[in-house]
């Protein structure tokens, strides 16, 4: 009989080789945008006979900044399909490691980060059915590239029989559900980082400043509404990330007898949920929108990737499940 977990571990390296590969792919992408963005703008001002480039950009309809976002650029497909391909390593890898432990592959830090991984690349790959994000490609899959190769490198642990309080329905259904609200945090973190980005561009165009950052932007949709569809995403990640607190207080009255402890990982989820929850008040509610709203969905994000590195590595609690000696 093969050894699973083996297997496990080379799919796994096959999808981070895999990963990096994509990402390659995705960065040539973005400088072919800004190449064909320059070859735009400079039709324009030659058109235009001469000014600021962006400024003509602007004046003339948007020609520069439109022409290349319709183009569907090969890397970029290339970027995609070796997304997919390293995807379905993952998965296997994933599955794998679950049929060796017998158990859902969730139970440990190093499988958290396998199953977190994996639904952020699939939420991506699945949104780019319905809207192009392809120019997140590279933030995504850089991101996964990294969790997911700290995660191989440093947290690997063999597979171990659970624990008492882990023997549970609300292990298959909290941990997934917190998952998947991390992936869709993941994806709002790279929109806001861009809508940043796309922000100081625009703000540099309007004063008719020279320099106005990586050409790429110019093929991107503007800030506001990456803006809107970082929102968007974290509003239905908040709505799986308020049912996780909710499902992990029911599991731990069941583990230990009280619904809420202050134990260090009920303390971050609890803070993790107000950082979204003020996110998503201030700006439906007090029109807080713009750089602070961006700021504020990358802050929420840095204290989830906290809460499940360093609060797992490093605390001790009830919640020391991370594996690691």
């Amino acid at each position: 009989m093969p050894d699973l977990d083996s297997l496990s571990i080379l799919t796994l390296w096959t999808a981070i080789a895999i990963y990096a590969a994509s990402f390659v792919a995705y960065a040539f992408d973005l400088a072919k945008r800004s190449s064909a963005s320059d070859q735009a703008k400079t039709k324009a001002l030659v058109g235009a006979g001469g000014g600021e480039p962006d400024a003509v950009a602007s004046t003339s309809g948007g020609a520069a900044d439109a022409s290349p976002a319709r183009k569907r650029y090969v890397f970029g497909r290339i970027g995609t399909s070796l997304a997919v391909l390293g995807w379905l390593f993952h998965l296997t890898a994933t599955l794998t490691r679950g049929f060796a432990a017998g158990r859902v592959p969730w139970a440990n830090l190093y499988e958290f980060a396998m199953v977190g991984t994996l639904l952020i690349m699939a939420v991506y790959l699945l949104m780019l059915l319905r809207i192009d994000l392809s120019f997140l490609g590279s933030f995504i899959s850089g991101l996964v590239l990294v969790l997911l190769g700290a995660a191989a490198a440093n947290f690997y642990t063999e597979v171990t029989p659970l624990v008492d309080p882990l023997k549970s329905i609300w292990l298959v259904i909290h941990v997934f559900v917190a998952s998947l609200s991390t992936a869709l945090f993941a994806l709002a973190f790279a929109l806001s980082v861009l809508q940043l980005m796309q922000a100081r561009r625009e703000r540099k165009v309007a004063e008719a400043a020279q320099k106005t950052g990586p050409g790429f932007l110019r093929t991107l949709p503007e800030a506001s509404r990456l803006e809107n569809m970082a929102y968007h995403f974290t509003v239905v990640g908040f709505i799986f990330w308020t049912f996780t607190l909710i499902a992990g207080a029911i599991w731990a009255q069941d583990a230990w007898g009280r619904y809420w402890g202050f134990d260090v990982k009920e303390t971050w989820t609890f803070i993790i949920w107000v950082l979204y929850a003020g996110y998503i008040h201030a700006r439906a509610t007090r029109g807080w929108r713009g750089t602070p709203s961006a700021w504020l969905s990358i802050t929420g994000f840095a204290a989830v990737i906290f809460n499940f590195t360093i609060v797992n590595v490093f605390f001790k609690g009830l919640h020391a499940y991370s594996g690691l000696s």
